[in-house]
């Protein structure tokens, strides 16, 4: 599926109808939107993402979704399905 660049991947994930976790409405502060990346390259985690990751606990392998953009082709898998 095609998304414009600079998309959020959790946008990107509801354009495709697929299902993704997330209690604060995409806000960034539940972590719940983690994805683990398969295939493909984000761009570095902000201080706030790595802040709220570990905040929640979350692998550090885990990106959020809510808080990462999309600038080219990826695969990302949800531990949590």
């Amino acid at each position: 599926m095609d998304v414009r660049a600079n998309t959020t991947l959790i946008d990107a994930v509801n354009k495709a109808g697929l299902p993704i976790a997330s209690s604060c409405g995409a806000e960034g502060n539940c972590g719940k939107c983690g994805l683990r990346v398969l295939a493909g390259h984000l761009e570095a985690a902000s201080s706030r993402e790595k802040q709220v990751a570990k905040a929640n606990r979350l692998d550090p392998a885990l990106r959020l979704a809510c808080m990462v953009t999309v600038n080219g082709d990826i695969e990302v898998s949800a531990d949590y399905w």
